[in-house]
């Protein structure tokens, strides 16, 4: 099926906040059913379709569908009065297409259909999406990747970006509490990530005494096995670089954002609002951060790409460190190698590294 392209003018498209759909305007329909398909499993008694995927994943699935639905909206196309998954039709992803065409990659473009469709199947399990099966396969077919070239960055140069914003926040005798507040923010995003690359997913829900933790005076960042990818618990220590600058951010910034006495568990509030910042906040605010600080707009999935690679530039005496720090699995990797790298000591490794190509750059910038 050859998708339509869509009527509005990109123009007006533009003008538009792409936005997913909140969940309370959604049809009665989709909210029903998408409550049943979340619905857990008991003893004895089956649970919704969903029931067997993980919360991050059917938070993601929820998220997606909800962009249908604003696009759906933004173009006077939905119809509230429609069955679950009613609108999920060739006609409307054929323009929904259209639209993503013209502001998103085609990983992207394929990547939100794959997800529609998974979102579709759990509201309307005995549904035929046979056909938006074979569109999303069409659409695997042509995908391009972007080159990274333009966007590769070591992961030195971010975290020193992001300890240079956060010096810079806190000697300002100008910028007004909130301001210094925000910017000390994004700059220990952008330093922390960079130094503990974990899934976007799992860093912009970080919760205080959930999966951020103080464990004798110092912070780990504790992920279940049932928050993770790879279905395996992953423990780092923060590291030494920016400790301080958590501990800082945690006692006195973070409660200029929060505007209230006993703010949200979130580690990461909103400068407008002081709620907790959500998935697509976190990554935009992290490209458009790094965009400003090194001239490069770098996505919290670079900064894993990052990573990957100044492990490869400068431990070829642990060629398992990149992995490891990555927490991927890999079937090539004995049992042995990867307990000698296991994702709390890559970590560890990791950041020392890390400091040491600091430490030099900073030496010979001091050099005549």
């Amino acid at each position: 099926m050859a998708p339509h392209k869509a009527n509005t003018p990109a123009s007006q498209r533009e003008q538009s906040t792409v936005r997913s759909l909140p969940f309370e305007a959604w049809s009665s329909a989709d909210r029903a059913a998408w409550t049943a398909a979340c619905h857990p499993s008991q003893r004895l008694k089956r649970g919704g379709a969903g029931a067997h995927l993980k919360e991050i994943t059917l938070a993601d699935l929820k998220r997606r569908y909800g962009y249908f639905l604003d696009f759906l909206d933004r173009s006077g196309l939905l119809d509230r009065s429609a069955p679950a998954a009613g609108q999920v039709n060739p006609e409307n992803v054929g323009k929904y297409i259209g639209e993503l065409d013209e502001r998103v990659g085609s990983v992207t473009t394929y990547g939100s259909i794959y997800k529609l469709r998974r979102a579709s199947q759990l509201l309307d399990p005995r549904g035929d999406f046979g056909w938006l099966i074979e569109l999303e396969k069409d659409l695997a077919l042509v995908m391009r990747p972007r080159s990274k070239a333009d966007r590769l960055v070591l992961t030195e140069v971010l975290v020193e970006a992001g300890l240079t914003l956060m010096m810079e926040a806190e000697s300002s005798t100008s910028l007004s509490p909130l301001r210094k507040a925000r910017q000390f923010r994004d700059g220990l995003m952008v330093a922390m990530l960079a130094l503990h690359p974990i899934r976007l997913k799992n860093f912009a829900s970080l919760e205080i005494e959930r999966n951020l933790a103080n464990i004798d005076g110092c912070w780990w960042i504790a992920l279940s096995a049932s928050e993770t990818e790879e279905r395996r618990p992953d423990e780092r220590r923060i590291d030494d670089a920016i400790a301080p600058a958590l501990s800082r951010y945690l006692v006195q910034h973070r409660l200029v954002l929060a505007r209230q006495s006993r703010p949200s568990g979130a580690l990461w509030l909103s400068s407008n609002d002081g709620r907790p910042m959500t998935y697509n906040a976190v990554a935009d605010l992290i490209e458009r951060t790094t965009r400003t600080a090194i001239g490069v707009g770098v996505s919290p999935h670079m900064f894993r790409t990052a990573a990957a690679s100044s492990a490869a530039v400068h431990a070829n005496s642990n060629p398992y460190l990149g992995s490891a720090v990555l927490h991927h699995r890999d079937k090539r990797v004995t049992e042995e190698h990867y307990n000698r790298a296991s994702s709390l000591s890559a970590a560890n490794d990791f950041g020392r590294l890390i400091r040491e190509r600091i430490r030099e750059a900073v030496h010979l910038a001091k050099e005549p």
